[in-house]
This record gives structure tokens, sequence and C-alpha cells, in this order.
């Protein structure tokens, strides 16, 4: 990657060091006490929200199906509706057998176990607490009494100015470097439709075969596309790192060159993979679903 780097990544994490921060004049000091109140507090919070998503009843999703739809513009127009102008949902089949398995599991669910949610947001604590401490400005960090109570959403007044002073500067970085990329790919004078190729954005990596063609397939759910497989033909390695399978496509870049072109990737697994291939040619199907095991 030239623009869009592991390093780029990491400041485009540093742009919001201040959100969901407040001001509280107990944060000057080591307080034990002030710790746990707050603590009791957003444990609380966390568990009336966590027992509300438990007892949500997923019936709620079928009250769509059947419904009558009317055109937007006849909806909001002064024209009498007619029959034309309205369809009726109905939900696909397996969408509608995948709620009403939701259902059936949410109809024989046990009690939920507030116990077992307290001790899960302790460990999501813990590990909070040490995260930040790391990922923080080290000279930031020196200056806080208890970074627990800061974990938890609250600072003195001077740590939260230092930090949106902080996170602008890295956002005015994390822009500038952005702006140059837009500026670089539009140059490349790539077409929109070999780009589109190329757009598996949070999609995650089921396989890569790296032989007379790079072959990569994916898990497309959490991503924006069907098309789960890539092609590239006549390939160059010129860089394969980390552990490429099971990570998320993050960010790609793509160049032309004098044969084709060369196609850079990011991916969002441990230590960051990252992959670089020259081709001549990039191509794209929609492969039938393979069963999962």
């Amino acid at each position: 990657m030239r623009y869009l780097t592991k390093e780029w990544y990491e400041l485009c994490q540093q742009t919001h060091f201040h959100f969901g921060l407040r001001v509280h004049n107990g944060a000057y000091e080591f307080d034990e006490n002030l710790f746990l109140r707050l603590y009791k507090r957003k444990e609380k919070a966390h568990v009336k929200q966590e027992r509300e998503l438990y007892n949500l009843d997923p019936r709620y999703m079928l009250e769509h199906d059947g419904q009558v739809l009317t055109r937007v513009d006849k909806a909001f127009g002064e024209e009498e509706v007619t029959e034309e102008d309205q369809i009726v949902f109905h939900m696909q089949p397996e969408q509608r057998a995948h709620i009403e398995k939701l259902i059936a599991e949410y109809d024989v669910r046990p009690p939920f176990d507030e116990k077992k949610c307290k001790e899960e947001y302790k460990e999501s604590m813990e590990s909070s607490f040490q995260y930040k401490a790391e990922h923080l400005p080290q000279e930031i960090v020196e200056q806080i009494a208890d970074i627990r109570v800061f974990t938890l959403g609250y600072c003195t007044r001077e740590i939260l100015q230092q930090l949106k002073k902080q996170s602008a500067h890295n956002w005015r970085r994390v822009e500038h470097t952005s702006k140059e990329f837009r500026e670089v790919m539009m140059a490349q004078n790539i077409p929109d439709e070999i780009h589109s190729r190329v757009q598996y954005h949070d999609c995650t990596v089921t396989e890569l075969l790296t032989m007379d063609e790079v072959v990569i397939r994916f898990d497309t759910r959490g991503g924006f596309t069907n098309i789960n497989k890539l092609t590239l033909v006549a390939p160059e390695i010129i860089k394969q790192e980390g552990e490429i399978v099971g990570s998320y496509w993050l960010y790609q870049e793509l160049y032309r060159i004098d044969n084709g072109y060369e196609l850079h990737v990011l991916f969002d697994g441990e230590n960051m993979p990252e992959l670089i291939v020259r081709c001549a040619d990039i191509l794209v199907e929609e492969e039938p679903e393979r069963p999962r095991g």
C-alpha cells in the first residue's frame, strides 16, 4: 500500500479520542469509591440494554410480510391511488424460514443470565482499560489519574481539550493522505467497471489460491456485494504478508501498469495482512454458495 497503509489506518482510529467523554471534577485524583460508583452505574445501564435485546421478540420482523406498499409519488400526491399503484410485499421463503427459526429459539430461551452478563461486561471493560492505556498518546496517559475512570467516559477538562486538539490534528493528516490518494487514483484513468471488480470492503476471505492465477473467494455476508470470486490473470505476486484467509478486506489501491494492473489490498486481521499483485486482467464471478460445514 502506498497511501492507505497500516499506519494510515491506525491514524484513522485516532481521530475520535474525545468521543463519548464527559468532564468530571473527581477525575483529577485517584478515587476508588468514585470508580466503583461510576462502574456500577455503567454496568446497570449495560445490563438493562442487554436484557431488552435478549427479550426482543423476533416476531416484529414478520410485520411487513403481506403489507401493501404504495408508489411514493402516488402516496404523497393528490391523485387517487389505484390498485396499479400498489404492490403487496411478500417475504422470500428462506428469509421467513430464518425468522421462524429465531422465533422458535426465542420461545424456548432460558431466563436472562444477569450474572453472566455482568461477568462479560467486566471482561470487556478490563480489556478496554488496557487498550486505552496502550493506544492513547503516552503524554496524556501520564496525566490521567485513573485509566479505569477515563475508560468509563470521564476525564478532566484539560485532558478533554488536549484530546480534541489531537483528534483534529490526526483528522487533518488522514484527510491530506486521502486527498492525495483520490487524486492519484483519478490519474490512473482506470474505468469504473474495473474498479467495481475489486470492491470487497468488509468481506471475509475464505480461500486464497496462488498458482497460474490468483483466486480469492469471499464470504460476502458482511460486505456490500454478492460477487464472491476474484481472479487475477497472469499474476506476479509482489507482496504477500500475514494470514490473509480469515481476514476482512479493508481497502484497496489499483494502479495501471504497462501490461495490466497492480492491485494493493490491506486486510483487517492479525498484524494487518497485505497483498500486492500485478496482473494482466481482473475477473469476477458470483459462484453458488457452498455448503457450510
